[in-house]
């Protein structure tokens, strides 16, 4: 075999279900996989269980994704790969057996075990005191919701070696169920890190869906069809680990260096130590080709095997809670902002006469207006804005007194509140993040299937070579007067998040622009765009490969998306402000612009 065919069905929990349909009439596909995992939805799978023990995985890849395509997918021959087990894999297995027997169908299901952690609580307290990015210490252990190694690909690929048609698996890597597909076909060893880093990458772009593929693209109005016709990813692979993307036959959307270059960027730090379970990535020479209506994707570079999993503990951290509150009209935000003052500071002096602490955090954002968007605000104040009020507390009551405080002052507010009726919200569990390196030989992983179980052990660590970074674009010679241009008429963008880290990759519309790019977005362009979120530091590097710069902003994010109050916890639309900046270039340059 040469090539194989794989088809990204699902980028999250809750993504569309017509995924499946559309690659299985369009993909000519050998594998489809199914990526629902993020830390978020790791918290919120930990609270199911915690409710019912038989609950915990993602039900919708069972009832929505398989139910109704089992039949085609078995005439087909089509092998199926998901991390849908969330934190209960087994559970998630024997609904999809049931199923299977209720249609008569003979396609076998395995399980990898392994990356749930929850009886070594003691353990990793001693062995991991601190969180690795913020230094927290170790949570109570009676406030753990789930502990869960990141795992790889090679126990999927043993699972396919076994003859199973569909692989479920806990917490692994998204671009693991990819890779996990390739080591199979091409019979991979732990040492091919080129291969193994180019079908990581292949994996990488197609685990988000249609975000390959015209989906949440700068030049979104270009995408033939809009949104609501993008269709899903098929990667085609080949045995060397460089891979094509291209839509099903019939589907719409758009592939173009542009979109999957945005992707490749996609909530990455540094592109030279893209580090997973099965091998340590540098994706800073990787390069695009166009084809037709597919892209060409090669050059991605193995640089070793680390000798330690991620690992991802969720705990109880209080509560939190909150609401959005629509004002219009004169001074919209300044009575947006008053309003806000008078909720926070009734619900304050209810927890004091009840001797209760205060909130251990509270936000106001003011959406539409000038600080909201630091930098980049309107010179004229608005006259439409929507408040988002929230807050944190270590008793629900505490964030129920709140909100109730903020509905009750309605009739005293500032004219112009306003808003779609409804129920109002109710506190929810703060599960936070604490992370950390466990061993990989301390992590049994294991494979269960019909013929029984079997133990994976871990490909030997291969030490990485010290980074050789590329140099940087040399600053623009200036021919003439300058101008400042938005920088979205000069470079494409997208932005996402790490736990408390957003990433900004930018790629130069054309290579010349790159240095005019790279020396405008400097950090003191950066401080001026993102100092209202940013409180850590900013890294920068450069992408000779795809013309492209990633920018790193550290304690960006409020905490992060599994407890952040932020209304965007995970940076989506960081991108947005940074293009709709203006940057130096020459005159000359911009008589080039379209």
């Amino acid at each position: 075999m040469t090539a194989i065919r794989i088809g990204g069905a699902s980028g999250f929990w809750g993504d569309a279900g017509l995924a499946t349909q559309q690659l299985l009439q369009g993909g000519q596909l050998d594998f489809l996989v199914y990526d629902y995992l993020a830390e978020i939805t790791m918290a919120i799978l930990a609270r199911a269980r915690a409710k019912d023990p038989e609950a915990g995985f993602a039900t919708d890849f069972v009832t929505t994704a398989m139910a109704p395509n089992l039949p085609e997918i078995a005439a087909q021959g089509v092998r199926v790969i998901t991390n849908a087990g969330g934190v209960n894999p087994m559970a998630c297995a024997a609904a999809l057996r049931a199923e299977i027997a209720r249609q008569g169908l003979a396609l076998k299901v395995a399980v990898v075990l392994g990356d749930d952690l929850t009886g070594n609580l003691d353990a990793m307290a001693r062995t991991a005191p601190v969180e690795m990015f913020s230094g927290a210490p170790f949570p109570p252990q009676d406030k753990v919701g789930s502990v869960n190694a990141y795992l790889g690909a090679f126990p999927i690929a043993a699972a396919l070696d076994r003859g199973a048609d569909i692989v479920v698996t806990g917490r692994c890597v998204d671009s693991a169920v990819t890779l996990g597909a390739a080591i199979h076909a091409f019979g991979w060893q732990p040492g091919d890190l080129d291969a193994l880093a180019g079908a990581s990458l292949a994996g990488h772009v197609i685990e988000c869906g249609p975000q390959a593929t015209g989906g949440n693209f700068t030049d979104w109005q270009d995408v033939p069809g809009g949104a609501g016709a993008v269709g899903y990813p098929v990667a085609v692979l080949s045995r060397d680990g460089s891979f094509a993307i291209e839509l099903p036959k019939g589907a719409g959307g758009l592939v173009t260096c542009a979109t999957v270059g945005e992707q490749i960027l996609y909530e990455i730090g540094d592109p030279q130590r893209y580090v997973l379970p099965d091998v340590i990535c540098d994706f800073s020479a990787v390069s695009l080709k166009q084809v037709g209506e597919t892209v060409q994707v090669s050059n991605a570079k193995g640089a070793g095997v680390p000798e330690a999993y991620k690992a991802c503990l969720t705990w109880q951290d209080g509560y939190r809670g909150g609401g959005y509150f629509s004002y219009y009209g004169l001074d919209a935000a300044a009575k947006a902002r008053a309003f806000a003052d008078a909720a926070i500071g009734r619900a304050r002096d209810a927890l004091t006469a009840m001797n209760a602490p205060d909130f251990t955090e509270t936000s106001i954002e003011i959406l539409g207006a000038e600080s909201q968007f630091g930098a980049n605000a309107r010179p004229d104040p608005a006259r439409e804005v929507v408040l988002k009020l929230a807050a944190r507390h270590g008793d629900a009551r505490a964030i129920g007194l709140l909100l109730k405080e903020a509905t009750g002052l309605a009739l005293a507010a500032p004219p112009g509140l306003s808003g779609f009726a409804g129920t109002r919200p109710r506190p929810s569990p703060v599960l936070a993040l604490f992370s950390f390196l466990t061993q990989k030989s301390d992590v049994t992983v294991r494979v269960e299937d019909e013929a029984g179980e079997m133990r994976i052990a871990p490909a030997p660590p291969i030490a990485a070579a010290a980074i050789l970074r590329p140099e940087p674009p040399a600053k623009p010679t200036q021919t003439g007067a300058t101008v400042l241009v938005p920088l979205i008429r000069l470079a494409w963008a997208r932005s996402g998040d790490k736990g408390d880290k957003a990433n900004i990759g930018v790629i130069a519309r054309r290579p010349d622009l790159l240095p005019w790019i790279w020396h405008g977005l400097d950090e003191i362009h950066l401080r001026w765009t993102f100092g209202h979120f940013c409180e850590g530091a900013i890294e920068r590097y450069y992408l000779p490969g795809l013309k492209a710069m990633n920018i790193v902003l550290d304690q960006a994010l409020g905490g992060g998306g599994t407890s952040s109050l932020r209304n965007d916890p995970q940076a989506k639309g960081y991108a947005q402000l940074l293009l709709a900046t203006e940057i130096e270039i020459d005159q000359t340059v911009l008589e080039t612009l379209p």
